[in-house]
């Protein structure tokens, strides 16, 4: 058991529930990534690892095919970073997401203000509309017919304020490292909705994923500010409950809180999992002494694995000929039952990852 308070132990279990760690589900892929309020994939195979952690029984196949059936895409949305979300809820959300994506545009290009987008994003959506292509491609033909305009730009500007998805192939995880990207309308066959206001069911939704949690956890989940008026409309219909440093913590009524005698099993999660970045305050899931490391320089998020309910350290794996090494990074001594249990759901993650391999090792660094 944590040694955790009691208060941090009751949250982490609450979110353990919702994020379907604490048992494995019965669950499709397209239910699941709903569940999930979205698995960020700004790399390809991430979220396979992130749906085989959680779902009983996932194989590979089952995330591909609904990609290819287009019940789930991979498009830009919360945080301006890559997500796979199902279909509906990408329809759904992204006119709510777009004040944060032209917001974060502008802070990277302020000299958009000055600059008449519309003609950009019209050239773009027919470009796109023709055929869906890479985004290399679609620079090089923009900077031909806006010779004048800064090409980065016209590639992030594109990219934050053309809802656009990324077109799976046969690639070992769905996506090759260049993707073809279309027009979300076109690929899908439905509209998306020229303006809206629905910021609530979005919170609602980020609450059962995550919650019990905080205004500033919301908006750090999401990229989206001020949504401290959301969370008052919508008090009537949650419940609230003390948080540390007497921060109010929000949460739907009748969702799962298990008790904190309930026994975590141990957990990989992939590089990038929206866990790690859901919160503001990550004391339920992390010790501030380590929170460092779940963050490089150039930003990446690294694998980490879970040791009741909290990340115990950082895992990677290597191929060498027909081997394959997961090494685990400990943050601290763990007794031997945690390290064989480690070692036994290691060699599961590295089957799945490396499913032609013929030798799985678990190695230990670390304390």
């Amino acid at each position: 058991m944590s040694a955790q308070p009691s208060a941090a132990v009751s949250l982490n279990r609450s979110v353990m529930a919702r994020q379907m760690l604490i048992a494995r589900q019965k669950i499709t892929p397209v239910r699941a990534i709903e569940q999930l309020a979205g698995l960020q994939a700004q790399v390809a195979r991430p979220p396979y690892i992130g749906l085989w952690t959680r779902i009983d029984g996932f194989e590979r196949a089952d995330l591909t095919t609904a990609l290819v059936k287009r019940t789930v895409v991979r498009g830009t949305a919360m945080r301006g970073t890559i997500h796979l979300l199902s279909a509906r809820d990408y329809l759904a959300w992204r006119p709510a997401l777009q004040p944060m994506l032209s917001l974060g545009l502008r802070s990277i290009f302020a000299e958009t203000g000055d600059v008449d987008l519309i003609p950009v994003l019209s050239a773009a959506r027919t470009h796109f509309a023709k055929a869906p292509c890479t985004f290399d491609a679609l620079r090089s033909a923009m900077s031909q017919k806006f010779p004048a305009m800064n090409e980065r730009m016209i590639g992030y500007a594109v990219r934050m304020r053309l809802p656009l998805v990324q077109v799976p192939t046969d690639a070992t995880w769905g996506f090759p490292a260049s993707a073809d990207f279309a027009v979300a309308e076109q690929w899908l066959g439905r509209a998306i909705a020229a303006e809206s206001d629905d910021v609530a069911s979005l919170v609602m939704r980020y609450l059962a994923a995550f919650g019990p949690a905080s205004v500033a956890d919301a908006q750090t989940c999401s990229g989206l500010r001020g949504l401290r008026e959301t969370f008052e409309r919508l008090r009537p219909r949650l419940v609230v409950v003390p948080g540390p440093r007497r921060v109010e913590l929000f949460d739907l009524p009748d969702a799962p809180r298990p008790t904190e005698e309930v026994e975590m099993p141990v957990r990989f999660l992939p590089e990038y999992d929206n866990l790690l970045l859901a919160y503001a305050d990550r004391s339920r899931l992390v010790d501030d002494e380590h929170r460092s490391r779940l963050v490089t320089r150039n930003l990446q998020v690294p694998g980490t694995f879970l040791v009741d309910g909290r990340v115990a350290g950082i895992w990677k794996i290597t191929r060498k000929r027909a081997t394959a090494t997961l090494t685990l990074d400990l943050f601290a001594p763990q007794p031997k039952k945690v390290r064989h249990a480690l070692e036994a759901e290691g060699t599961a993650l590295a089957t799945f990852i490396e499913p032609d391999a013929s030798t799985f090792e678990v190695t230990f660094t670390g304390p």
